[in-house]
């Protein structure tokens, strides 16, 4: 069994993180966004939805609520840059006028690579849920959009918005990972920390494990197939000229 690269991101400066849900980032990747936000990378959090369906809660309680829980999780990681989309939580559908707001928000970003969750059918052990398939392949479909100045042309004529190509697209959570990200003790416990602010929604969850018990098991189970004490793993798309290619 060959050891999973680290990711050659050392030139990178800015990563934008698109998901369906408060929380989605708080299963492992988060942890690779504290090692980058320590280095002084610029990481942003973009939720299409404000995950209020999620609850037993009215979704007019738990959207705020599950709002101020992402705010903490992101500043668990040092991340002061979040903003949600509004589309509605649980019927999130492949769209044109979905691909073209992710497209828009690539290009105000320029990032040098995009990150998603897993958007296979099957995935985390069974069938992955569908808002989580509908945005990761609108997000992966949106990272081509925005680097073709042809798609969505309105967005440069009306809105000044030039076509970027980002390095790399990043999937979190996939069953084939192609990268690792080295993560240190302080990223292990920022990663813990940052699904522990989610606990309202944790409490609404029968049986879930603690973080502190499974997300460094996680981690340290990405740290065997890269050869170090602990990694997060992505499956990386090369969309523009990873460092060192």
């Amino acid at each position: 069994m060959s050891t999973l690269p680290l990711l050659p991101d050392s030139s990178w400066s800015k990563v934008l993180c698109i998901v369906a849900h408060p929380d989605d980032m708080e299963y492992g990747a988060s942890a690779a966004v504290s090692m980058w936000t320590r280095r002084g990378m610029e990481v942003s959090y973009v939720l299409l939805t404000a995950g209020e369906a999620g609850m037993a809660a009215p979704p007019e309680e738990t959207a705020p609520a599950r709002l101020k829980e992402q705010q903490a999780a992101c500043a668990s990681v040092g991340v002061s840059d979040l903003s949600i989309l509004g589309y509605p939580d649980g019927m999130l559908e492949p769209s044109l006028g979905l691909r073209k707001d992710i497209a828009r928000t690539i290009r105000q970003h320029k990032p040098d690579a995009v990150l998603t969750a897993n958007y296979e059918v099957e995935a985390y052990g069974g069938l992955n849920q569908a808002d989580h398939r509908v945005a990761g392949l609108a997000v992966a479909d949106a990272v081509c959009d925005a680097a073709n100045p042809w798609v969505f042309r309105k967005l440069v004529e009306e809105e000044g918005l030039a076509a970027w190509t980002t390095k790399a697209l990043l999937v979190a959570g996939h069953d084939s990972p192609t990268h690792a990200v080295e993560i240190d003790e302080v990223g292990v416990k920022a990663a813990v920390a940052s699904l522990q602010a989610h606990a309202s929604y944790l409490e609404h969850v029968t049986g879930h494990p603690k973080p502190e018990d499974f997300i460094p098991e996680i981690l340290r189970g990405g740290g065997e197939a890269a050869g170090v004490q602990a990694a997060e793993t992505f499956r990386v798309f090369d969309m523009g000229g990873l460092e060192g290619k």
